[in-house]
């Protein structure tokens, strides 16, 4: 069974869902640690309630470079039994761009959420990017991570049509509702090994 890492920032709605799918034992993983590079996330108190270690590792006034900081990311996660072998690590509104030698060590055992249809509106404000760009579709897309800027190999998908009325917060909401689906559900998929990486292409057997 693979021990999962969340990394969180905030709130973490995202973290919960997974956390309650496994917890209702809807996803065969071990939820191993829940970390934030911020002591205010809300998240830490809701993972603590769901039984969950949590671990602060604050990155504001940090000195050392990205790469420092992530080795002090790597090492907790190693005390948890998050590793590259029987490890994935979910990003859960994690604002922090992590270095390539993270990447490269955890290679296809990171994960992301980003609020848009991938390869379009990458980076921040994905849903104001769509309002603006005059798209009729967006959504949200859980990826594996690369070295780029929401440029991994995409696991699964939820589209969301955009409304006339819209505005960059009820599209956000109904974004959100989508991602608490597929988040567990592509952690669950990784979980039962049915995830390949094939180039750019995932195959889901």
């Amino acid at each position: 069974m693979l021990n999962l890492g969340i990394l969180i920032s905030g709130r973490g709605s995202n973290m919960e869902n997974i956390l309650k799918s496994i917890k209702n034992k809807k996803i065969p993983i071990n939820p191993a640690v829940v970390i934030s590079n911020r002591t205010e996330a809300r998240g830490l108190k809701i993972a603590e309630k769901l039984g969950i270690k949590t671990e602060i590792i604050e990155s504001k006034g940090f000195e050392g470079s990205r790469v420092d900081y992530d080795k002090k990311i790597i090492s907790s996660l190693k005390k948890y039994g998050v590793t590259p072998e029987n490890g994935l690590v979910c990003l859960a509104g994690f604002m922090r761009i992590i270095s390539p030698q993270f990447v490269k060590k955890f290679k296809n055992r990171i994960i992301n959420i980003h609020p848009a249809l991938l390869p379009s509106f990458t980076g921040l404000n994905a849903q104001k990017q769509a309002l603006e760009y005059g798209a009729k579709y967006s959504g949200c897309t859980v990826h594996f991570v690369d070295a780029g800027m929401d440029t991994g190999p995409i696991i699964i998908q939820a589209v969301v049509k955009i409304k006339e009325n819209d505005t960059e917060e009820s599209l956000s909401k109904r974004i959100l509702k989508e991602e608490h689906k597929i988040y567990p559900e592509a952690v669950n998929l990784i979980a039962r090994n049915r995830v390949k990486v094939s180039g750019r292409r995932i195959i889901i057997s």
